[in-house]
Protein backbone atom coordinates (compact mmCIF):
# COMPACT_ATOMS: atom_id res chain seq x y z
CA UNK A 1 0.00 0.00 0.00
CA UNK A 2 1.46 3.18 -0.89
CA UNK A 3 1.16 6.51 1.27
CA UNK A 4 -1.08 7.83 -1.21
CA UNK A 5 -3.41 5.34 0.01
CA UNK A 6 -2.90 5.46 3.30
CA UNK A 7 -3.72 9.45 3.64
CA UNK A 8 -6.57 10.50 5.27
CA UNK A 9 -7.41 13.49 5.03
CA UNK A 10 -9.42 14.65 7.66
CA UNK A 11 -6.79 13.52 10.01
CA UNK A 12 -3.91 15.38 8.75
CA UNK A 13 -2.80 18.72 8.78
CA UNK A 14 -1.93 21.00 5.95
CA UNK A 15 1.14 20.88 5.84
CA UNK A 16 1.09 16.75 6.02
CA UNK A 17 -0.90 17.06 3.34
CA UNK A 18 0.80 18.97 1.30
CA UNK A 19 4.23 16.72 1.87
CA UNK A 20 1.88 13.51 1.09
CA UNK A 21 1.42 15.21 -2.25
CA UNK A 22 4.30 16.68 -3.24
CA UNK A 23 6.07 13.11 -2.42
CA UNK A 24 3.23 10.89 -4.98
CA UNK A 25 3.96 9.99 -7.96
CA UNK A 26 1.98 11.16 -11.22
CA UNK A 27 -0.53 8.25 -10.44
CA UNK A 28 -0.61 8.75 -6.85
CA UNK A 29 -0.98 13.17 -7.28
CA UNK A 30 -4.31 11.88 -9.83
CA UNK A 31 -5.55 9.50 -6.93
CA UNK A 32 -5.27 12.19 -4.34
CA UNK A 33 -6.73 14.49 -6.29
CA UNK A 34 -9.94 12.35 -7.44
CA UNK A 35 -10.06 11.30 -4.07
CA UNK A 36 -9.67 15.08 -2.31
CA UNK A 37 -11.81 15.82 1.01
CA UNK A 38 -13.53 19.04 0.09
CA UNK A 39 -14.01 19.34 3.90
CA UNK A 40 -10.52 20.38 4.98
CA UNK A 41 -8.03 22.69 3.57
CA UNK A 42 -8.66 22.10 0.04
CA UNK A 43 -7.44 25.54 -1.29
CA UNK A 44 -4.12 24.92 -0.08
CA UNK A 45 -3.24 21.33 -1.25
CA UNK A 46 -5.67 20.98 -4.05
CA UNK A 47 -4.98 24.34 -5.32
CA UNK A 48 -0.96 22.92 -5.51
CA UNK A 49 -2.22 19.52 -6.75
CA UNK A 50 -4.50 21.40 -9.77
CA UNK A 51 -1.43 23.06 -10.83
CA UNK A 52 0.85 20.18 -11.64
CA UNK A 53 0.99 19.00 -15.38
CA UNK A 54 0.74 15.46 -14.07
CA UNK A 55 -3.20 15.85 -13.58
CA UNK A 56 -5.11 15.01 -16.78
CA UNK A 57 -8.18 16.37 -18.30
CA UNK A 58 -9.95 13.15 -16.83
CA UNK A 59 -8.82 13.99 -13.47
CA UNK A 60 -9.56 17.69 -13.52
CA UNK A 61 -13.45 17.42 -14.66
CA UNK A 62 -13.44 14.40 -12.04
CA UNK A 63 -12.79 16.61 -9.29
CA UNK A 64 -14.47 20.14 -10.75
CA UNK A 65 -17.72 17.77 -10.36
CA UNK A 66 -16.41 16.42 -7.08
CA UNK A 67 -16.24 19.20 -5.21
CA UNK A 68 -20.45 20.01 -6.17
CA UNK A 69 -20.95 23.48 -5.92
CA UNK A 70 -23.00 23.08 -8.86
CA UNK A 71 -25.52 25.53 -6.22
CA UNK A 72 -23.02 28.58 -6.50
CA UNK A 73 -22.58 28.40 -10.49
CA UNK A 74 -25.34 30.96 -10.57
CA UNK A 75 -24.25 33.23 -7.67
CA UNK A 76 -22.68 36.53 -8.26
CA UNK A 77 -19.02 36.50 -6.34
CA UNK A 78 -20.54 38.25 -3.28
CA UNK A 79 -23.29 36.18 -3.11
CA UNK A 80 -21.53 32.58 -2.33
CA UNK A 81 -20.79 32.05 1.44
CA UNK A 82 -18.44 33.20 2.58
CA UNK A 83 -16.74 29.47 3.82
CA UNK A 84 -17.17 28.77 -0.36
CA UNK A 85 -15.49 31.29 -1.60
CA UNK A 86 -12.03 29.58 -1.31
CA UNK A 87 -13.71 26.78 -3.04
CA UNK A 88 -15.29 28.81 -5.68
CA UNK A 89 -12.04 30.20 -6.68
CA UNK A 90 -10.53 27.17 -6.77
CA UNK A 91 -13.20 26.17 -9.25
CA UNK A 92 -12.96 29.12 -11.27
CA UNK A 93 -8.69 28.43 -11.88
CA UNK A 94 -9.89 24.62 -12.89
CA UNK A 95 -12.19 26.01 -15.18
CA UNK A 96 -9.89 27.96 -16.53
CA UNK A 97 -7.29 25.72 -16.68
CA UNK A 98 -9.40 23.19 -18.55
CA UNK A 99 -10.89 25.19 -21.23
CA UNK A 100 -7.19 26.63 -21.90
CA UNK A 101 -6.24 22.75 -22.81
CA UNK A 102 -3.74 23.01 -19.44
CA UNK A 103 -5.01 19.39 -18.68
CA UNK A 104 -4.50 17.41 -21.06
CA UNK A 105 -5.69 13.73 -22.20
CA UNK A 106 -4.21 11.27 -21.18
CA UNK A 107 -4.49 7.22 -22.09
CA UNK A 108 -6.70 5.14 -20.08
CA UNK A 109 -7.91 8.27 -18.52
CA UNK A 110 -12.01 8.42 -17.02
CA UNK A 111 -14.43 10.96 -15.56
CA UNK A 112 -15.77 9.39 -12.58
CA UNK A 113 -19.02 11.15 -12.96
CA UNK A 114 -19.98 11.33 -16.51
CA UNK A 115 -23.27 11.69 -15.64
CA UNK A 116 -22.82 14.67 -14.31
CA UNK A 117 -20.70 15.97 -16.90
CA UNK A 118 -23.21 15.42 -19.58
CA UNK A 119 -26.00 17.01 -17.61
CA UNK A 120 -23.25 19.96 -17.27
CA UNK A 121 -23.19 20.13 -20.68
CA UNK A 122 -27.32 19.95 -21.48
CA UNK A 123 -27.89 22.77 -19.05
CA UNK A 124 -25.31 25.19 -20.38
CA UNK A 125 -27.01 24.57 -24.08
CA UNK A 126 -30.21 25.13 -22.43
CA UNK A 127 -28.55 28.63 -20.70
CA UNK A 128 -26.98 29.55 -23.82
CA UNK A 129 -30.26 29.47 -25.67
CA UNK A 130 -31.89 31.30 -22.80
CA UNK A 131 -29.57 33.83 -23.21
CA UNK A 132 -27.88 33.42 -20.04
CA UNK A 133 -24.76 31.38 -18.28
CA UNK A 134 -23.48 30.36 -14.99
CA UNK A 135 -20.01 31.06 -13.65
CA UNK A 136 -18.42 28.29 -14.66
CA UNK A 137 -18.48 27.53 -18.52
CA UNK A 138 -16.49 24.31 -19.75
CA UNK A 139 -15.49 23.92 -23.05
CA UNK A 140 -18.15 21.80 -24.48
CA UNK A 141 -15.29 19.90 -26.90
CA UNK A 142 -12.87 19.29 -23.76
CA UNK A 143 -15.37 17.83 -21.97
CA UNK A 144 -16.74 15.77 -24.75
CA UNK A 145 -13.30 14.63 -25.88
CA UNK A 146 -12.70 13.90 -22.33
CA UNK A 147 -16.11 11.18 -22.12
CA UNK A 148 -15.08 9.85 -25.00
CA UNK A 149 -11.41 9.62 -24.28
CA UNK A 150 -10.12 11.30 -27.88
CA UNK A 151 -7.70 13.86 -27.97
CA UNK A 152 -8.65 17.24 -28.05
CA UNK A 153 -8.38 19.55 -30.23
CA UNK A 154 -8.30 16.98 -32.96
CA UNK A 155 -4.51 16.71 -34.67
CA UNK A 156 -3.77 18.94 -37.10
CA UNK A 157 -2.95 17.47 -40.84
CA UNK A 158 0.68 17.46 -41.13
CA UNK A 159 2.05 20.03 -43.26
CA UNK A 160 3.33 19.28 -47.56
CA UNK A 161 6.83 18.56 -47.31
CA UNK A 162 7.11 20.50 -50.46
CA UNK A 163 5.66 23.23 -48.01
CA UNK A 164 8.88 23.28 -46.17
CA UNK A 165 11.47 22.75 -48.36
CA UNK A 166 13.68 25.55 -49.16
CA UNK A 167 13.88 28.48 -51.62
CA UNK A 168 16.29 27.30 -54.81
CA UNK A 169 17.55 28.36 -58.07
CA UNK A 170 18.17 32.19 -58.27
CA UNK A 171 16.30 33.15 -54.77
CA UNK A 172 19.01 31.02 -53.46
CA UNK A 173 21.93 32.99 -55.43
CA UNK A 174 20.43 36.34 -54.31
CA UNK A 175 20.27 35.13 -51.04
CA UNK A 176 23.96 35.21 -50.86
CA UNK A 177 24.59 38.53 -52.82
CA UNK A 178 22.13 41.13 -51.52
CA UNK A 179 22.22 41.87 -48.23
CA UNK A 180 19.41 39.55 -45.64
CA UNK A 181 16.68 42.23 -45.35
CA UNK A 182 16.49 42.80 -49.30
CA UNK A 183 17.10 39.34 -50.11
CA UNK A 184 14.37 38.02 -47.90
CA UNK A 185 11.98 41.41 -49.85
CA UNK A 186 13.09 40.77 -53.11
CA UNK A 187 12.77 36.47 -52.59
CA UNK A 188 8.43 36.46 -52.42
CA UNK A 189 8.39 37.75 -55.82
CA UNK A 190 11.26 35.69 -56.94
CA UNK A 191 9.79 32.56 -59.23
CA UNK A 192 10.48 29.67 -57.15
CA UNK A 193 12.23 26.67 -58.83
CA UNK A 194 11.23 23.14 -57.99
Amino acid sequence: MTPCQRCKWSTRSTEEQLETARNATPEGLRRLARGHDWSGDFETVLGWIMAQQSIDLGSALTVFFNGELQRFNYLSKREVPAQWRGAARLFDTICQRINSGYYRMRPGQRVAQRRTAQRWLEFQRADRAEGRGGRWILDEGMVAAALKGSAWPPASPEPEIAALRPRQGAARLLSRLAPPALARRLCRFWPQQG
